[in-house]
């Protein structure tokens, strides 16, 4: 029965890395999860005060880094609040509408019309923001994928 548990465990922690792929997925809540369905199965104990303070600082962290990397990425770019605006709805609607490239070209393209609309940029300083967006979730899926992977291995340090 212990592997059945550790298997619905590792299908939550997977399941967050999924997420950082199609943002959809709320990821830290997934990672949650797989704390407290360890809770469940085992044991709260291991989970003291401090086990806890340390994992929200982490989810603050995931919260802020998946932000300003697009922010950062976008503005670096010469963009505006609007293609990061944009680029956060294609970020959200790629995947569903083009299923393997959506998660790339939702912001690229979220972000070009933005910036083309809103802020009547020209079309190649809109494509050059565009790219902007997709360094800025680029980076911030890794910077997520780091933090989420600490997270976890923090959690098996402690059970």
């Amino acid at each position: 029965m212990e592997y059945m548990y550790w298997t619905f465990i590792i299908i939550l922690f997977v399941i967050a890395f999924i997420g950082l792929v199609y943002p959809i997925i709320p990821s830290v809540l997934f990672i949650i999860g797989g704390f407290l369905l360890y809770g469940v199965f085992f044991s709260f104990e291991p989970f003291n005060w401090l086990f806890w303070t340390i994992q929200g600082l982490f989810v603050i962290l995931l919260f802020g880094a998946d932000y300003l990397a697009n922010a950062i990425g976008i503005k670096k770019f010469g963009g505006s609040k609007a293609g990061i605006w944009g680029s956060t709805i294609g970020i959200i609607a790629g995947p569903f509408i083009i299923p393997v490239f959506g998660i790339l070209i939702g912001p690229f393209l979220g972000a070009i019309i933005a910036e083309l609309a809103v802020n009547k940029k020209e079309w190649k300083e809109a494509i050059k923001i565009g790219f902007g967006s997709v360094i800025g979730f680029i980076s911030s899926v890794v910077t997520k994928g780091i933090i989420q992977a600490v997270m976890i291995i923090y959690f098996i340090f402690v059970v």
